[in-house]
């Protein structure tokens, strides 16, 4: 028998079949029906959030301004979705999933700020509160703490669905960057729009420079201290760990956001916002840069221990560690499908993706072997996280034997 580091016997391979050769011969079903429900759910009901928000802006900017301003905001989202995708290269995310969080930034923190906001302006109006203390009030307190939760609760949505394909930081860096991404081009369409109708080209021009040019990320840099949060959480094995890691992402996400819309009370003129951008912001961003590569680099030397733990009682063969979980081996094991059918090709992507989310959950489950403080309720069939474990074992031996054909 052998035993994985924290002392508990790892799944072993079926003894009739060798490594080169299908192990499994029945289809495993790769996606839940509960899944596809729930992810069904969310996209459509994201989705008409984001058109009653369009709905709106368009009943007082008129069509034809927010058709332009719709389209200036594609330019930062499209530099904000070439980030992700970079980030997502490692072991990529379900694409619902990542149209859900899309939707849920640009459609329900949207629409959750629209109304609270609202609330807010009516509490205030009859309050006799003067203006310009309610502007800062609600630029400075409200509006970080609200869409932040907003954001953030969307997030923790994610990770109680798909709860077994959340596997660690990147993975939450990447849904935060997502919805971030939505929420910050609905918005950005309002101010476009909002300046185009106030000041002309040449107010659109500035807005535009500033939000789509020069802070595209700035939004993806709040709500990816809460993606990070639950990422890290998601590592742990007992829900009762989450909160406190949960709060403090908040928390941080809210900071930034408060210091971001504080600046443009106190720097009232565009050559100080710019240079409080460069001085402040851009270090901000190359530590959030650098976090990512060092997390990048962390989940590559995981993928390799993790899958090694396998190997070390046959389920992969030392070559295959190194295609899996080497950037040079998925290189070449990509430039070699590029070459073979569209089933093959397929295929390879599906081990690649499948052998690196097994890693993650083997993460976990050592994890809760070494703090047992962390594990949850026992149950007769075993803990989530070994019902994934065997799942994963099959895809992959379904994944090897549609590589080989």
């Amino acid at each position: 028998m052998t035993l994985d580091p924290t002392g508990r016997p790892l799944p072993m391979p079926p003894q009739d079949a060798p490594i080169q050769t299908p192990v499994w011969s029945a289809p495993v079903r790769r996606t839940r029906l509960s899944t596809v429900v729930w992810a069904s759910i969310g996209i459509v009901v994201a989705a008409l959030a984001l058109l009653l928000v369009l709905v709106y802006l368009s009943t007082f900017l008129g069509p034809g301004a927010l058709v332009v301003c719709l389209l200036l905001a594609l330019v930062p989202l499209t530099l904000v979705m070439l980030a992700v995708r970079w980030l997502d290269r490692w072991e990529p995310e379900p694409r619902p999933a990542l149209w859900f969080a899309f939707l849920w930034g640009a459609g329900v923190s949207i629409v959750t700020a629209l109304v609270f906001d609202l609330g807010v302006q009516i509490v205030v109006a009859t309050s006799g509160v003067a203006r310009p203390a309610g502007d800062f009030t609600a630029a400075v307190i409200q509006a970080p703490l609200v869409e932040e939760s907003a954001k953030g609760f969307g997030i923790l949505l994610l990770f109680w669905v798909i709860r077994g394909q959340f596997n660690g930081p990147i993975d939450g860096v990447v849904y935060g960057a997502m919805i971030a991404a939505g929420f910050a081009f609905s918005e950005n369409i309002q101010y476009f729009s909002v300046a185009m109708l106030d000041g002309g080209i040449a107010d659109l021009g500035v807005t535009f420079l500033l939000r789509g040019v020069i802070s595209p990320f700035a939004h993806v840099l709040f709500t990816a201290c809460t993606g990070l949060a639950i990422g890290l959480a998601a590592r742990r094995a007992s829900g009762s760990s989450y909160l406190g890691a949960v709060l403090m992402g908040l928390l941080a996400a809210v900071l930034l956001h408060a210091l971001w819309n504080g600046a443009f009370f106190f720097l009232t003129d565009d050559a100080s916002l710019v240079g409080y951008y460069f001085l402040v912001q851009v270090p901000l961003f190359i530590v959030v840069i650098l976090v990512m590569l060092m997390l990048r680099r962390k989940e590559e030397k995981l993928t390799v221990q993790r899958l090694g733990d396998y190997a070390a009682v046959g389920w992969f063969t030392p070559a295959e560690v190194a295609m899996l979980a080497t950037p040079l081996g998925r290189r070449q094991a990509r430039a070699w499908a590029h070459g073979q059918p569209p089933a093959r090709r397929q295929a390879m992507n599906r081990f690649i993706t499948d052998a690196t989310r097994l890693a993650s959950v083997r993460q976990r489950l050592v994890s809760a072997q070494l703090h047992p403080s962390r594990r949850g309720p026992a149950r007769p069939d075993g803990s989530p996280d070994q019902i994934e474990e065997a799942r994963l074992l099959g895809l992959l031996m379904t994944d090897r034997a549609a590589v080989l054909g």
